[in-house]
């Protein structure tokens, strides 16, 4: 279960990126040791003691008049708006400073629940330095070291106990739909044209859808939920505190939908910032739809749809699984195709193959293209079963997993999808050695 969001805030040059970056487990945000190298949100998924969360780095504040301080402000803002818990990070190494209790006040403005961290504990010497930090008011310091990873795991047990209880809610019937892309490729006019009426707001300038709207609806006596999400941009470019994380809430919304619908300005054609949004949407290993939107509007000849997929396919070949669709909000045109391709692909998604069928398609693929050797090793697959769907996994006994090589592992799932009906849905596979008896 997802417990929320953490914000990480604090003043520059404390090691944020660097409890991020540990948090994370991996070296997702720039560590400089330089002030002010984190001015965008970055986000990434955590997990500490089976329960996940969200995190969020963002810029440092600080009181003096420094570049981007405007930006940097405005977002930390946002941040501590849509976070259910504020980690706040210090300095034993420099100390208390009147930057800190600039934004230990604005902190105790928000109402939100605070853990305090005083990071660059990197030893003994250091604990002394942490009692001046309890001045704050915010709670209890915690010493930690993130260059170290010292005390992460006592930090964590205090993000965990500060989320806020949510009680479950069960989520509407249905087949849950997020409409994702850019600003202003025609995802609210979508949502009113397959609706057949007008329920989500309409206009031309960007960035008017700002929240996850969810709409009920039924389609041939099947029940739906469509959520038109708040355009995404590229990171570095969503500075205004009107954007509401619509990053964020984009991705929240693919996590908790069964088909993602992602829309294409067919006017304006591939641009590098829909590049982005398709890596959030495959990321999230949902089946997808290409819509490109707005065909009303362009001129076209007998070979301009076939081009335009071309270009989409070799723009977003990792998404080549994808069906593509060429519509109009505005007059309708194919929008009736759009919700029997959802429903496809959703099938597709929960497909489970036979064990025994499946070791067929595997075992003849063997024999008939085997995998390269490898160093004088070839990688050999001894059993094969399907573990999972949404989306459907597949898990293979073989002789040793680093002998697979990734063009092997593309060549095998091309193989599953000429074999099987998985239009629509990303398929995973993972190797592992075959345990001896």
């Amino acid at each position: 279960m997802n417990k929320g969001t953490c914000a990480i805030v604090g003043r520059p040059n404390v090691g944020k990126s660097t409890i991020f970056n540990r948090i994370a487990g991996s070296r997702i945000a720039i560590v400089e040791d330089t002030p002010g190298v984190t001015r965008d949100r970055i986000y990434a998924p955590a997990e500490w003691l089976n329960s996940e969360f969200r995190i969020i780095d963002t810029g440092g504040i600080q009181l003096a008049d420094q570049p981007y301080q405007e930006e940097i402000r405005a977002q930390v803002q946002i941040a501590m708006e849509e976070a259910d818990v504020i980690l706040f990070v210090v300095s034993a190494k420099e100390g208390l400073t009147d930057d800190d209790r600039y934004i230990a006040s604005l902190l105790h403005r928000s109402g939100k629940p605070i853990v305090l961290a005083v990071n660059m504990v990197d030893d003994s010497t250091k604990l002394a330095d942490v009692y001046e930090f309890y001045s704050l008011g915010v709670g209890e310091p915690i010493p930690c070291s993130g260059a170290h990873g010292a005390g992460i795991g006592d930090l964590l047990d205090a993000i965990l106990a500060a989320f806020p209880e949510k009680a479950a809610k069960a989520p509407a019937p249905g087949t849950h739909i997020a409409v994702i892309g850019q600003p202003n490729v025609g995802k609210s006019s979508l949502v009113n044209a397959i609706l057949r009426q007008d329920r989500a707001i309409v206009s031309e300038e960007q960035g008017t859808t700002r929240d996850a709207v969810d709409t009920a609806f039924t389609w041939q006596k099947k029940p739906y939920v469509i959520v038109d999400t708040a355009g995404i941009r590229k990171r570095g470019r969503v500075y205004e505190s009107i954007e509401k994380y619509a990053v964020l809430r984009a991705m929240q919304a693919m996590e908790r939908c069964d088909v993602v619908l992602f829309l294409i300005d067919g006017e304006k054609g591939i641009r590098e910032q829909d590049k982005h949004v398709a890596g959030y949407a495959s990321q999230a290993g949902k089946p997808l739809i290409i819509i490109v939107n707005k065909w009303d509007a362009v001129e076209k000849d007998t070979h301009t749809m076939a081009a335009f997929t071309e270009q989409i396919r070799r723009e977003f070949a990792y998404l080549s699984y994808a069906p593509i669709l060429f519509v109009s909000a505005l007059t309708r045109q194919r929008i009736d195709a759009i919700l029997p391709l959802v429903d496809q692909v959703q099938e597709n998604s929960q497909r489970r193959i036979a064990t025994n069928v499946l070791n067929e398609v595997i075992g003849q693929t063997q024999i008939t293209t085997p995998a390269p050797a490898r160093n004088g090793k070839r990688f050999r697959i001894y059993y094969a079963t399907q573990t999972g769907v949404q989306p459907p996994t597949f898990v293979l006994s073989c002789n040793d997993p680093k002998l697979m090589h990734f063009t092997y592992q593309r060549f095998l799932e091309n193989q599953l999808r000429q074999a099987f009906e998985f239009t629509g849905t990303p398929i995973r596979i993972i190797a592992r050695k075959k345990v001896s008896e």
